[in-house]
């Protein structure tokens, strides 16, 4: 029957005591939960050290992934500001040939990087200067009064040369690329 115990002694009981007031078995209770303690005490500390060293890996692996990056940039950067420049190429020869720009825009621009607004004469594509001449008439007073507009057809659509007495200055699709191109290779 579980719960019974049976004990055969050789010789007779001569004297018994109970335990559970005895001062020495309370100090081992005592000395069995310290270890005890001391035993998790030293888990938490084993747990601890392993986190610290998972913390320490794990920061190394991000400053090895962060100068991988730098690294991956640097070498790619010439050819991400390539890429960027033609693809924006193919944009503006697209929308050039649908005829989606303003071609009066270009010219504002270009006027606004020249000296003075005398003797000035603008060579565009034979295409534009037909859109040129319709808003210089429609035109009171505006910024294409004084300004004579000749055809060239060595001047692409969306372009133009303007001379004036200090110089000659460009709009000319290819070289606002290659400007953005150097400005995209430099910038890191």
């Amino acid at each position: 029957m579980p719960g019974q115990i049976t004990i055969n002694l050789s010789r007779p009981i001569t004297s018994a005591r109970i335990m559970n007031n005895d001062p020495q078995l309370k100090f081992d209770k005592r000395e069995i939960g310290a270890a005890g303690q001391e035993q998790k005490n030293l888990q938490t500390e084993a747990q601890k050290a392993a986190f610290l060293q998972a913390c320490r890996t794990l920061n190394n692996v991000v400053d090895r992934l962060n100068q991988f990056c730098a690294k991956v940039f640097a070498e790619h950067s010439e050819k991400i500001a390539k890429l960027s420049v033609e693809i924006a190429r193919k944009v503006l020869v697209q929308k050039v040939e649908n005829g989606d720009y303003e071609i009066e825009s270009i010219i504002k621009e270009t006027l606004k990087n020249t000296p003075g607004h005398q003797d000035l004469v603008v060579h565009l594509n034979p295409e534009d200067l037909a859109h040129v001449q319709k808003a210089q008439k429609d035109e009171v007073g505006g910024i294409f009064t004084g300004i004579k507009f000749v055809p060239d057809p060595n001047i692409g659509r969306a372009e133009c040369l303007l001379e004036s007495p200090k110089g000659i200055i460009e709009s000319m699709i290819n070289e606002h690329l290659e400007k953005i191109g150097r400005a995209l290779t430099k910038a890191k």
